[in-house]
C-alpha cells in the first residue's frame, strides 16, 4: 500500500471493509481477539466447539472460577452440561460486543454465530430446538447448523420460526444451494403468514481449506500426481461457482469463507457481498502482508487448474456441480465426516477440561 492508504486505512482487511463489499468476521469468540478484529473492520464473529475449547484453555484460570460456580449452582449438572453453559456465556460475551453494529447495520451484520451441538447432526428437530433456544440468548445471535440431510430440514425449520442461520459443516455446490433453497421455504412460510423477514440475515459457510485438506489427502492415499499449486484452488473454485449461481438465482442467503489455508481464501472474494472469516492469526498475517486489496470474485479459476481436479477428483466434481451430490450424500462426504468427528471430539475435549476442574486428578501434582 502507498503511504496514503496506509494512512486511510489500518490494514489491508481494513481497507477491504471500507472500499467494497466484502465483510470481515472474526473466526473467534475471544474478546481481545474480537476487539482487534473490530478494530481492523470486523461486523461479526463466528463460533464452534473448537474454537471455545481454545478460548476456554487459554483463559483457563478465569473460566475455571465460573465452572466451580456453575457446579454449586447446578449441583446436579454433568459435566456436559456445564460445558454447553460455557459454551452459551462464551457467546453471550462475544455477541454483547458485537450488539452496536448489529443496531447499525440493521440485523445484516454485527451477529455471533452460535453453534449448535454437532452430536445432533441427524436429528432434525432437537437441532430446531435447540436452535431456536440458542437464538434467544442475545438479540445479535446467528445459529450454526449442520448442512447435513437431518440439517436441511432443520434450516427450513430454523429460518421459519424466525432463526437467522449460518450453515456450516459445508463444502459444496450442491450442500449450499440446498442451504439456500431450505432458507428460501423458511422465509416464504413467514411472508405468507405475515410475519418480518427484514431484519433476519441468513448465512452459508463454505469451509474452502477443508476440502483442500481432503483432496491432499487423496493425493497421498491414492498416489496422484498433480501440480501441488492445484491443490489450493479447490475451495476457492467451489466458492467462486456458487456466488456465481447464488447471484444469477436470487438467493437471500450470503456466502462465508472458512477453514483458511492460504491467502486466496480471502484475497480471491474480495469484492462479493460475502463473508470472510478468518482466525485471529490469519488476519495477523493478512494485515501484514502486502496483498493488493482489489476484487477477484468475478476472476474465474483458470480452465487447467480446473480440468486437472476434476479430472483427477472425482469428489472435486461431486463439489463443484449443482447436482453432484444427492441431499442423502451430504452425511457420507468424507469433508463432511471429517468435519463432524473434529467438531464431536473437540465437544467431548471441553466436558474433559470441566472434569478436570470438578474432580482434579490426585495423581497429578
Amino acid at each position: 500500500m502507498t503511504v496514503a492508504e496506509q494512512t486511510a486505512y489500518k490494514s489491508p482487511l481494513h481497507k477491504m471493509t471500507q472500499t467494497t463489499s466484502t465483510c470481515l468476521w472474526n473466526d473467534s469468540a475471544s474478546l481481545h481477539e474480537l476487539k482487534y478484529s473490530i478494530e481492523h473492520g470486523a461486523v461479526g464473529a463466528t463460533c464452534n466447539p473448537v474454537i471455545v475449547l481454545g478460548v476456554i484453555k487459554k483463559e483457563l484460570k478465569t473460566w475455571k472460577e465460573r465452572i466451580n460456580a456453575l457446579a454449586k449452582e447446578h449441583p446436579t449438572a454433568t459435566e456436559d452440561q456445564i460445558a454447553w453453559q460455557l459454551v452459551r456465556e462464551v457467546s453471550i460475551q462475544a455477541a454483547n460486543v458485537l450488539e452496536p453494529v448489529f443496531r447499525e447495520h440493521k440485523g445484516k451484520n454485527g451477529r455471533l454465530s452460535i453453534q449448535t451441538d454437532p452430536r445432533l447432526f441427524r436429528d432434525s428437530q432437537a437441532i430446531v430446538e435447540q436452535a431456536v433456544e440458542f437464538s434467544k440468548l442475545a438479540v445479535n445471535m446467528i445459529v450454526k447448523i449442520p448442512a447435513t440431510a437431518a440439517g436441511i430440514l432443520a434450516i427450513e425449520e430454523a429460518t421459519y420460526r424466525g432463526v437467522s442461520i449460518n450453515a456450516t459443516v459445508s463444502f459444496t455446490l450442491p450442500q449450499a444451494v440446498a442451504v439456500a433453497e431450505a432458507v428460501e421455504r423458511g422465509l416464504k412460510r413467514r411472508q405468507v403468514e405475515g410475519l418480518e423477514i427484514a431484519s433476519m440475515g441468513p448465512v452459508c459457510t463454505i469451509m474452502v481449506g477443508r476440502l483442500d485438506d481432503w483432496l491432499k489427502v487423496l493425493v497421498e492415499k491414492n498416489n496422484i500426481a498433480i501440480d501441488p499449486g492445484y491443490l489450493e484452488w479447490a475451495g476457492v473454485s467451489v466458492f467462486k461457482k456458487t456466488y456465481r449461481l447464488f447471484h444469477e438465482r436470487g438467493y437471500r442467503t450470503r456466502l462465508l469463507s472458512a477453514a483458511f489455508r492460504n491467502h486466496m481464501h480471502w484475497s480471491e472474494f474480495i469484492g462479493g457481498d460475502v463473508v470472510i472469516s478468518p482466525p485471529y492469526s490469519w488476519q495477523l498475517r493478512f494485515n501484514a502482508s502486502d496483498i493488493e486489496v482489489r476484487p477477484r470474485i468475478q476472476e474465474p479459476v483458470r480452465e487447467e487448474i480446473e480440468f486437472e481436479l476434476s479430472k483427477k477428483f472425482a469428489d472435486f466434481r461431486c463439489a463443484s456441480t449443482a447436482h453432484g451430490l444427492s441431499v442423502e450424500e451430504f452425511d457420507s462426504f468424507a469433508p463432511t465426516r471429517r468435519t463432524l468427528r473434529q467438531f464431536i471430539s473437540a465437544c467431548h475435549e471441553l466436558d474433559s477440561v470441566v472434569r478436570d476442574v470438578l474432580i482434579p486428578d490426585p495423581d497429578v501434582a
